[in-house]
């Protein structure tokens, strides 16, 4: 659903010109230092960027489904570690508050996080809960007007430069399922966290994850994410269902991107007296590249739409997430075929395109936990209809 085409074309106008003459001239900056220049994350604020699916009263732009996927059409068409930077505030981080969330909470801190003056975090992954969500073992017990945290979260993206944790932690330890944990919104310079060394990742750089542990430190019971316990692991849920449609869309920009330097090249490089690009083989490269670059836009749209809707997207969120990821990685896998010896070399850009890539088919959900998501609705689905 887009309410007003010009505004949001204006928007995306913005984030098109910001991408071109900002983040591309930046990205061997960011991929040699591991840093993203602070002046950028300011034009990030100023943009409005963290703010994207904040509602206005919060002062955020509040956009709906479809346009944050368009927006981020634009914003992914460079390295993904600059869309990290806003990623878990605009997506899993502000997105439990915003749904669950008290008016209390909601007014406390969803201003905020719209203009960047705070980064959230998701911390839900454990060091033995990944893909099995409902295992985590982070305890918080309640203790009066606070509650107990202890435990340890790993791979947080955005961790070291969070100012507040959307926290899983399990409130009653006798109920090992989902129905025994609950969200909290946790300060990140609450006496009692510590932070591990960042990770050395594949890709990314720039983009920082790193172990959390959390050592008896005690939060406001007024901190428990819509007042009651038990319903964090469907605040989860809810998340990263979201998150699987802005994840695909990222995917997309991100393919757009290879593909583009990809045909590029193709264009210019000449073997045996003639570009490339006229070579039927590796025409086929890029043909396929762009069938399933097209398919993948046309899927998170009308899943987009879906949702916008108000209708169960969990289905097409989980088949979005899924095809956009793989089509990503491969599009990258033919971008390096492409440009031959040169994908393989730093210099290029291609082949940390390659490195980066590769997370999408892992985290908000590995490929397997879709395919079992997917497969698990259509089999409730026929039943429902027998």
């Amino acid at each position: 659903m887009i309410r007003d085409t010009d505004t949001l074309t204006a928007l995306c106008d913005a984030v098109r010109r910001f991408v071109r003459e900002r983040l591309v001239p930046a990205e061997h900056e960011v991929a040699e230092t591991d840093q993203i220049p602070e002046d950028i994350v300011q034009q990030m604020r100023e943009l409005g960027l963290f703010g994207l699916t904040i509602p206005e009263s919060f002062g955020g732009l509040g956009l709906t489904m479809e346009e944050e996927v368009r927006v981020l059409l634009e914003l992914c068409q460079t390295s993904p570690a600059f869309r990290s930077v806003i990623g878990t505030t605009v997506g899993i981080g502000a997105m439990g508050i915003l749904m669950d969330g008290t008016q209390a909470q909601k007014d406390q801190w969803l201003p905020k996080m719209a203009t960047g003056e705070v980064m959230a975090s998701f911390a839900l992954t454990e060091p033995e809960s990944g893909s099995d969500a409902a295992s985590l073992r982070t305890t918080a017990i309640k203790d009066g007007d606070h509650y107990i945290v202890n435990g340890s979260k790993r791979y947080i993206t955005n961790a070291p430069q969070a100012g507040v944790f959307t926290l899983m932690a399990r409130t009653n330890p006798a109920d090992k399922g989902a129905g025994g944990v609950s969200a909290f919104i946790v300060d990140a310079k609450s006496p009692g966290i510590s932070l591990g060394k960042p990770d050395k990742k594949m890709g990314q750089r720039g983009a920082h994850t790193c172990d959390v542990v959390f050592d008896n430190v005690r939060v406001p019971a007024a901190n428990l994410i819509g007042g009651v316990e038990g319903r964090g692991f469907k605040t989860a849920m809810k998340v990263l269902e979201k998150g699987r449609i802005h994840i695909a869309a990222v995917c997309v920009g991100v393919a757009r991107r290879m593909l583009d330097d990809a045909l590029k090249y193709a264009m210019e490089r000449q073997q045996f007296g003639q570009k490339i690009a006229e070579f039927q083989l590796v025409q086929a490269l890029l043909a396929d590249s762009q069938a399933e670059l097209y398919a993948a836009e046309c899927m998170t749209l009308d899943a987009a739409r879906k949702r916008d809707e108000g209708r169960d997207v969990a289905l097409e969120a989980s088949c979005c997430k899924m095809f956009a990821s793989e089509m990503c990685g491969r599009v990258a896998d033919r971008a390096v075929q492409i440009l031959g010896g040169a994908g393989y070399m730093s210099e290029y850009g291609i082949e940390r395109f390659y490195r980066d890539v590769r997370i999408f088919r892992i985290y908000e959900g590995t490929t397997q936990i879709q395919q079992i998501v997917i497969a698990r609705a259509m089999v409730k689905a026929a039943a429902a209809c027998s």
